[in-house]
């Protein structure tokens, strides 16, 4: 996947400013695609260069003019050949991971701090996430919701990220049991 999918289907809501997109990507689609704002503008000006979005100035009272970008037929058709196109898996890259593997050499109290660190950070995700899905979801049951709802697709990946961000707390919590345990056992022997 390139960040120009990842933009045109952040823009299907309608009309959105760079600025907006930033904060987009951000809040929901962080949890599977992470750009920089600075990116975010390069890819924007790119895409409408290729003709998959189009922009247009708006002139603000007291403020800077913006730019509103929306996806045109072409981009449309691009994400449609990207949505086609089989998808490959992902993989994690993570420092934290390759510390915790080198654990039985590493200092345990180092470890721990940084996967509660860790944890905390999943943690604000997870709720962050359940209010997202709330304000989605509008009053009705998740149930109804995904029967009848507007856009389906950012619920989905809001509901991927809730699952993605419990999955890593739960994993550094067990972790710290582990290590703490582990250390308790050391010492007492």
């Amino acid at each position: 996947m390139a960040l120009r999918h990842a933009v045109l289907a952040a823009l299907l809501d309608g009309e959105t400013s760079g600025y907006d997109l930033a904060k987009a990507f951000d809040l929901g689609v962080a949890n599977f695609w992470y750009a920089q704002p600075q990116q975010l503008y390069a890819e924007l000006t790119r895409l409408e260069k290729d003709g998959l979005v189009t922009g247009r100035e708006v002139v603000q009272e007291n403020r800077p003019t913006k730019r509103l970008f929306k996806v045109t037929d072409a981009g449309l058709a691009e994400l449609e050949a990207f949505a086609a196109a089989s998808a490959k898996p992902s993989f994690v890259r993570d420092d934290l991971m390759v510390k915790v593997r080198a654990a039985d050499r590493l200092d345990p109290d180092v470890l721990v701090e940084q996967l509660a660190e860790r944890a905390e950070f999943a943690q604000a995700k997870v709720d962050l996430f359940e209010r997202m899905l709330h304000a989605m979801r509008a009053g009705r049951e998740e149930r109804e919701f995904l029967r009848e709802g507007g856009r389906i697709g950012p619920y989905l990946t809001c509901l991927r990220g809730l699952a993605f961000e419990r999955g890593n707390r739960d994993w550094c919590r067990e972790a710290i049991a582990v290590l703490r345990e582990r250390q308790a056992a050391r010492s007492g022997r």
